[in-house]
């Protein structure tokens, strides 16, 4: 019986939920396991845990278990890992991405990095102060103008992982969320410092203001996507169609971020691999987002959420 993992609120608390059929129910109660109360706790145990919710789903499934849930529709759903270990963002990772930011830029098309042999690179989100969950209203960086849009399949990780091998480095996967990487275009580049300089980048400026990762609605378990680069992904802004594209359009693929990234740290359950976006983003259109925007993400197999943006106050 197939069932989704996420993070909920339930009075105060916030609580690990398995999702089966249309209901939200409590992990700990439904598998009777106290260190699952919290998203992370499962994972920590991923091996076990994933047994004993697979165990708990069938039995709801099948009316054998007692438990009571809450409607989905009526859960408040909270980003499914709220606190992760580290956040792995691979840059310029998607074929129709590259191109649409050479045309952008008016240069050359870069060639296949594997043929240059080179390895894929990734930049690190805040945790805490980054992450937000579904329907969350996303405050714009003051700081910034161009604020932009960048749908991506995140891979969850279930196990310690450390010099993995690609053929081995799915086995390491607890499951698949989705992410937007938010963007503060026009904060990149520092100015008044030669673009050769090694101080003329800011990661942070960029890519770590708060709220800068939505993140969710859940985590679809591994076992239910067998190849994630057989995935189909879109994003809207305000109900307009803004990226279409696929996850077979990778450069690098999600195991070979997972096994080269395993060489450099060791990931550890929590830890997210946010894999990269493909074309379609405001760079290339030179439109960006505003205040009331909404902004819809849908991945196969994985499902659909939504956050608004708000202008800053103060």
């Amino acid at each position: 019986m197939t069932y989704k993992l996420l993070s909920y609120q339930a009075g105060r608390d916030a609580r690990a939920g398995v999702l089966v059929e249309d209901t939200v129910y409590d992990v700990q109660k439904v598998t009777g396991a106290p260190a699952y109360s919290s998203v992370l706790g499962a994972l920590e145990e991923w091996s076990k845990a994933k047994r004993l919710l697979a165990q708990a789903a069938k039995r709801i499934a099948s009316g054998k278990s007692r438990a009571k849930g809450v409607p989905l529709k009526r859960a408040r759903l909270l980003a499914p890992v709220l606190y992760p270990g580290a956040l792995f963002c691979a840059g310029a990772n998607y074929t129709d991405h590259m191109l649409e930011m050479a045309r952008v830029q008016n240069i050359p098309p870069e060639k296949d990095p594997h043929e240059l042999g080179l390895k894929p690179w990734h930049f690190i989100k805040t945790s805490s102060a980054s992450v937000v969950g579904p329907g969350a209203r996303v405050t714009l960086p003051a700081y910034s103008q161009m604020v932009d849009w960048e749908i991506e399949l995140v891979a969850v990780i279930g196990r310690p992982a450390k010099n993995v091998t690609i053929e081995k480095a799915l086995d390491y996967v607890a499951g698949y969320t989705i992410a937007n990487d938010l963007s503060a275009r026009d904060a990149m580049r520092r100015p008044h410092i030669s673009d050769a300089s090694p101080f003329k980048l800011d990661w942070v400026s960029q890519k770590c203001f708060d709220g800068s990762c939505p993140l969710g609605p859940w985590i679809t378990p591994a076992s239910d996507i067998p190849d994630p680069q057989m995935l189909a992904m879109k994003l809207w802004v305000n109900d307009e169609l803004m990226q279409d594209s696929h996850t077979s359009k990778m450069i690098f693929t999600t195991a070979e971020q997972i096994a080269h990234l395993s060489t450099r740290v060791t990931l550890r359950p929590g830890d997210l691999v946010v894999t990269g976006t493909p074309a379609g983003v405001g760079m290339g259109r030179r439109l960006f987002l505003k205040a009331g925007d909404t902004v819809r993400l849908w991945i196969e197999e994985i499902g659909e959420m939504s956050h608004t943006l708000v202008a800053p106050t103060g």
